[in-house]
C-alpha cells in the first residue's frame, strides 16, 4: 500500500508526501498523481520520508522524475541505495 498525501507550499511548490511501499500497482499511482501536477507546469517535490521500500519500477521512475528537476528527499539510506542503482 501507498498513502500519497498532497501538500501545497506557498512557493508554487506542491510536495507529495508518501508513506508505504512504492510497488506494483502503485508506482502507476504516483506517476500519475506527478503527471497531473506537472503538466500544469508546477513545481514537485517528492517526500519519502515515510517509504520503506520501492521495487525496480518505482526506482525507475523516481530517478526519471529526478531527470525533470523534481525534488525527491528524505529518503532512508536504503532507498538512497536504490537510486544510485
Amino acid at each position: 500500500m501507498l498513502k500519497i498525501d498532497l501538500l501545497d507550499l506557498q512557493d508554487g511548490t506542491v510536495t507529495l508526501q508518501l508513506a508505504g511501499r512504492v510497488v506494483g500497482p502503485w508506482v502507476g499511482e504516483l506517476s500519475r498523481s506527478c503527471e497531473r501536477i506537472l503538466c500544469v507546469d508546477g513545481t514537485l517535490s517528492v517526500d519519502l520520508g515515510g517509504v520503506s521500500f520501492v521495487d525496480r519500477d518505482g526506482v525507475k521512475l523516481l530517478q526519471s522524475l529526478r531527470a525533470r528537476h523534481v525534488a525527491i528527499f528524505n529518503c532512508s539510506s536504503f532507498v538512497v541505495e536504490q537510486l544510485r542503482g
